[in-house]
């Protein structure tokens, strides 16, 4: 699902985005609710980035990913730990592009994620390559999470992923840019 959200685009940038977990739910300006084989996933684009709040048998989980006044976590290159009864893994790092590299690389993401059924993306007005994308899945037991935060103004592309789920042993590490 691809939205335009209706907020002015503010010049943030990449490096302030912070990551937490555990937040309540933060207003949101799209939202897709997800059923992905028992387990409530709700992607939210919000007005600074995203959230995630997954339920399931094993308890809640709330991701935040934004730009958020205060906050002393800054956005980490990887995060494993215990939430609950799942293992859960955060991986970043940020894409650094050419002005036009970075136009074809927005368009390329935005296409991948505007049909898809699992997938949330939202276009800030004022700035075409200004984004935030989402997409989720289901596989082995777990359940895993990509998103996309453009900054065109810098060109970059700031790119995360998460995998929570029970802990499999052949599970490879979360590289988000490879």
């Amino acid at each position: 699902m691809l939205t335009t959200l209706k907020t002015a685009y503010t010049d943030t940038r990449a490096a302030d985005l912070a990551w937490a977990l555990g937040r309540e739910p933060l207003p949101a300006l799209a939202t897709l609710d997800l059923e992905l084989a028992g387990a409530k996933l709700q992607m939210r684009l919000l007005g600074a980035s995203h959230q995630v709040l997954l339920e399931e048998d094993n308890g809640i989980c709330s991701e935040t990913v934004a730009c958020i006044p205060g906050s002393s976590t800054p956005l980490p290159l990887g995060v494993a730990k215990s939430v609950g009864g799942w293992e859960y893994e955060f991986a970043a790092c940020v894409e650094t592009l050419s002005p036009g590299a970075f136009g074809g690389r927005a368009q390329e993401l935005l296409a991948l994620v505007a049909d898809h059924p699992n997938g949330l993306a939202g276009t800030f007005p004022g700035s075409p390559h200004a984004f935030t994308a989402m997409l989720a899945q289901r596989r082995d037991g777990q359940v895993t999470w990509r998103t996309w935060h453009a900054y065109p103004q810098e060109g970059q592309l700031v790119v995360t992923r998460t995998r929570i789920g029970a802990r499999t042993p052949a599970a490879p590490a979360l590289h988000p840019c490879g």
